[in-house]
């Protein structure tokens, strides 16, 4: 039996809104309590049956959308007016009914320990890899991927379980003053900010310090005497520590500097048929931990730290947590690798492919440069463009050059507009191809392609690096 997420009429009391029937008419309570819905969704095409549809106003407005959604089985659909033929539930704003929603839907999983991810890399990894912890102690809930805005964070608490026991929320931002309320949504026991550098600069006047105090945002949800988790290897780490102490929350450090409370001791690449992984040692408030993490960037061994202390301000025994991040696999286009063969050669493909900045770009290079490979094998990176960096994006582009050179790369090969800033500077001897495209720089990649590589592919979503890492894969 499909579990009951909502009935018309809890929702309908949680948001104010008033129920009426496909002819128009209010919809009795004994009605209204045999309307059952199992989840929520604002895109009418994903409409499954059971659903609650959000008509919510966005590109096109979603009230055009309410009969098609309530034919493809609907449950009922939450609207600003009746519509003929759907039963609705008619709020004076969809979006402040969601909202509304969420906070009753995180009131009612009474004893729920919460927890949220932010940062300007990293929050999708670390917010799974949260998850990952929090399923094997109990009932646990989170996205099933990066909803991370104005939409996606109270949706994800709508589809919260009254059951609940563990949850973790990914929270993102573009602009001053995003975080703020959906923290206040979430009212977390426990965040995590995994890092703070050049992302979304160009909607910052102040650069950098505009970014942390964004993400210091994070705070205002915070429950009484709740833990900040901070990334102790951040330039930005004192200034971090110091708000959140300013609210009086408890502070906890990860990373590989001396004194943090969780500790990267050791790293080390581990080549593998069935899968590369790495040998992780760590100290978690200083106790020594050995442990294997498939997925093998030396920032998401850092990250994995940061999801140790979560998990314990979470109540997950650390060597449960620990046991889950072993069998942690990562998602397309975040850090998997893959031995595949392509047109008879064989090669290792490190697909980073799913997004991109200066600070993940600068992570990934240096992750590829420390692995051990044989003398005949070569390091390649392949490059898309980096979006929404500001007026410095040429410069930030070109400035990948240094890490690229500093790490022993073998060949270098780039596609789009921004990365000519890099390739037009790339040494002649670490020139692989340039496409003015993502999908033009397949062809001349694969042709150039030994057995033994090692590929590397990062690039923003909008550049389209997931089409190279798609077609080697």
């Amino acid at each position: 039996m499909t579990e009951v997420l909502w009935t018309a009429k809890e929702w309908a009391q949680a948001v104010g809104g008033t129920l009426v029937d496909a002819t128009g008419e209010h919809l009795s309570d004994q009605d209204a309590i045999a309307v059952h819905a199992s989840n929520v969704n604002f895109d009418s095409r994903a409409i499954e049956v059971g659903d609650i549809f959000l008509a919510l106003k966005g590109a096109r407005d979603g009230h055009d959308f309410v009969a098609g959604a309530y034919k493809a089985g609907a449950a009922f659909c939450v609207t600003e007016r009746a519509i003929d033929g759907a039963v609705c539930c008619v709020v004076d704003d969809v979006q402040t009914a969601l909202e509304a929603a969420a906070v009753y839907a995180r009131d009612r999983a009474i004893g729920c320990k919460r927890g949220a991810v932010t940062g300007s890399v990293g929050k999708t990894s670390v917010t799974q890899m949260v998850m990952a912890t929090l399923k094997r102690a109990g009932r646990a809930h989170s996205a099933i991927k990066s909803f991370n805005n104005h939409i996606g964070v109270p949706l994800t608490l709508v589809r919260m379980p009254r059951e609940t026991e563990r949850a973790v929320f990914e929270v993102g931002m573009n602009h001053a003053d995003e975080i703020t309320p959906l923290s206040k949504f979430v009212a977390p026991d426990a965040v995590i900010i995994t890092t703070v550098g050049a992302v979304h600069t160009e909607n910052f006047p102040d650069g950098e310090l505009g970014i942390v105090k964004a993400k210091a945002e994070i705070f205002d949800g915070l429950q009484p005497g709740g833990l900040a988790i901070l990334n102790a290897d951040n330039k930005w780490f004192d200034d971090l520590k110091a708000r959140a102490e300013a609210i009086d929350a408890k502070v906890a450090s990860f990373g590989e500097s001396v004194g943090a409370d969780a500790l990267l001791t050791g790293y080390d690449v581990i080549s593998d048929p069935d899968g590369d992984y790495a040998r992780i040692q760590a100290e978690i408030h200083g106790q020594s931990y050995d442990f294997k993490l498939y997925t093998t960037g030396k920032h998401q061994a850092v990250n994995a730290m940061s999801v140790l202390l979560m998990a314990q301000a979470l109540r997950v025994d650390l060597k449960v947590a620990i046991a889950a991040l072993e069998d942690f696999r990562p998602l397309a286009g975040r850090g998997s690798v893959r031995h595949v063969t392509v047109d008879g050669k064989d090669i290792t493909v490190i697909d980073e492919s799913y997004n991109a900045n200066p600070i993940s770009m600068t992570a990934t290079i240096e992750s590829l440069g420390a692995r051990s490979v044989s003398a005949d094998q070569r390091k390649i990176v392949v490059l898309t463009d980096m979006l929404e960096l500001g007026p410095d994006e040429a410069a930030l582009h070109a400035g990948l050059l240094g890490v690229i050179e500093a790490q022993a790369i073998d060949k270098v090969y780039c596609a789009g507009p921004l990365m000519t800033n890099l390739w037009q500077i790339v040494p002649p001897a670490l020139q692989g191809g340039y496409a003015p495209t993502a999908s033009e720089l397949i062809a001349p990649l694969k042709a150039d392609l030994q057995s033994g590589d090692v590929v590397m592919i990062k690039g923003s979503n909008g550049s389209k690096a997931g089409l190279i890492a798609a077609s080697l894969v």
